[in-house]
């Protein structure tokens, strides 16, 4: 999931001058379906391809499984295009169609418990720190045994992180903390609940902080509302920083009792519940939506594929995935059908790599493409570890596995999303992934980045050549998707390193990914009626 790059940036409003705010892209809903000749906007060319190649054109439905934090499935744009599994009786406690889930009628969850599901969860960094601390509880440099001298200095690492992460966290909270309490303190002594630009302007400072404020808010306000400024960075801000805090960070704090399963057994497949949605469907909901928001109520948006249906399967929390969640969460949206696999998380550290390398071979095995976000660190996968990852698997595997960077609507230097990870051997493609509207919670709609975006503007387009041409293998339809992207001949921009003086660097995107393209729906098509 992104962590949003201005959250990174807050200063304490102690020491604030100017407010560090980045800025938004042009908020435009369905950019990235239009095309860059037609629109002057660095789409994927989707609708281009409706008008011109598939009208009139039959397909077959394809499903294609959101494996993710959630998703909605009774949302006003997801509804109708939600799967439903017909061998199973809704609410009658029996396992119809036997595959061990009861009443999976959407997807199932497997982060949930008989009473509840899990929200918040640690890091794997955290889980990993607290595995091993008890492990060399008694160790030190001086007395660990040669054997375990590596797993010690392994360990003294992961602390030596976790620790400086947390630190990190804490004084963040502690910024925004006090940037929220003196603004809160400032909009009510305006007497306005959603102050305007020219209010902030025309208010005359009676503190050394208010006017800090007052000159924070000048750049911001520009381009949105007091009100969706404050829910959309302070509030979200507050909460980031509070959730790594409390739990994400937090070694004394593990949710996982609520499930009430044996985390350490890889093995154990039967377990959870079936609330797709859980407690936070924002990100899954929003994945869904890019995927395949119906495109044929006149509400909200419409999805890249037109003849898909979503199935809902949860297996990321708000903090780190597990393993074991993910491989089981893999198989079974392969043994309940799905074709295509969007899975839009992924972290710098793992538990239990094997499990998950074999979820994805037997994926393979059964035709399912994976498509992945390739993360939001602005980091180089080649060298930089995120899992998953394809370093150690066969090229069989890797041909049905395809991972994706996140790419902004102008065809310049900003091309390459300023958070977007990327990786010559590592990355496959780039598409659309910065301010994209989609579906959220209570049938709402909302502006998000990431690419977690990206990846499933991605698995709409492998669900739509999968629907309209039905007998192509996964293993093509990647192929497919990679061979027919718009190449990009000049150079992008990113900042190397961390923090405001971290320099830019500049290079060919071709250097960022396999590809050296944006993907896009209309070649993709064309490509995949020449296959036999």
């Amino acid at each position: 999931m992104n962590k949003n790059n201005f959250l990174k940036s807050l200063l304490t409003v102690a020491a604030i001058g100017a407010m560090p705010f980045l800025g938004m892209a042009q908020q435009r809903p369905n950019w990235q379906n239009l095309d860059l000749k037609t629109d002057t906007i660095f789409g994927i060319s989707t609708d281009k391809a409706y008008k011109e190649l598939l009208k009139g054109k039959k397909s077959t439905k394809v499903i294609v499984a959101v494996n993710d934090g959630g998703v909605e499935a009774q949302h006003e744009d997801l509804k109708r295009i939600m799967w439903v599994n017909t061998k199973e009786v809704a609410g009658n406690g029996v396992d119809d169609d036997k595959n061990g889930y009861i009443d999976d009628i959407n997807g199932w969850n497997f982060i949930g418990g008989p009473k509840e599901s899990v929200n918040f969860e640690t890091l794997e960094l955290t889980r990993l720190v607290r595995r091993d601390q008890a492990r060399f509880a008694n160790t030190t440099d001086a007395n660990v045994a040669e054997k375990d001298k590596k797993d010690f200095d392994t360990f003294k690492a992961r602390r030596a992180d976790l620790e400086k992460q947390l630190g990190e966290a804490k004084a963040n909270l502690s910024g925004i903390t006090g940037f929220k309490n003196a603004l809160d303190n400032l909009v009510k002594k305006m007497g306005k609940e959603n102050p305007t630009a020219e209010d902030f302007a025309n208010y005359k400072p009676t503190t050394e902080i208010e006017g800090r404020l007052q000159a924070a808010l000048a750049e911001p306000l520009k381009q949105m509302s007091f009100k969706d400024f404050y829910e959309d960075q302070i509030v979200e801000g507050f909460d980031y920083y509070s959730r790594q805090a409390n739990y994400n960070l937090n070694l004394d704090y593990n949710p996982r009792s609520i499930v009430g399963d044996d985390p350490n057994n890889s093995k154990e497949k039967f377990y959870g519940n079936n609330d797709v949605a859980g407690p936070d469907a924002m990100h899954g909901s929003h994945v869904a939506g890019i995927i395949a928001a119906d495109r044929t109520n006149q509400l909200g948006i419409m999805g890249v594929a037109d003849n898909v249906a979503i199935m809902g399967v949860r297996c990321t929390p708000n903090g780190d995935e597990r393993d074991k969640d993910v491989a089981n969460a893999i198989r079974y949206a392969v043994d309940n059908g799905a074709k295509v696999i969007n899975m839009s998380f992924g972290k710098p550290y793992t538990w239990d790599k094997a499990v998950v390398n074999e979820a994805m071979k037997y994926a393979v095995s059964k035709d399912v493409l994976i498509v992945q976000a390739a993360g939001n660190e602005n980091k180089d996968i080649d060298t930089e570890n995120n899992f998953p990852n394809h370093k150690d698997l066969d090229a069989k595997t890797i041909a049905s596995w395809i991972t994706i960077g996140a790419s902004g609507p102008k065809d310049d230097e900003t091309l390459k999303a300023s958070f977007s990870n990327f990786g010559k051997t590592q990355v496959d493609v780039f598409a659309p992934g910065v301010q994209i509207y989609s579906t959220v919670p209570g049938s709402k709609y909302k502006y998000l980045d990431g690419t977690s975006m990206a990846s499933p503007v991605v698995a709409g387009l492998a669900g739509l050549i999968r629907s309209y041409y039905p007998k192509l293998t996964a293993a093509q339809v990647k192929e497919i998707i990679v061979k027919s992207v718009v190449k990009v001949n000049h150079n992008v921009e990113y900042k190397k390193g961390e923090g405001d003086d971290a320099p830019k660097v500049s290079v060919p995107f071709s250097d960022l990914c396999i590809s050296g393209g944006i993907v896009n729906a209309y070649n993709a098509l064309k490509l995949a009626a020449t296959y036999k």
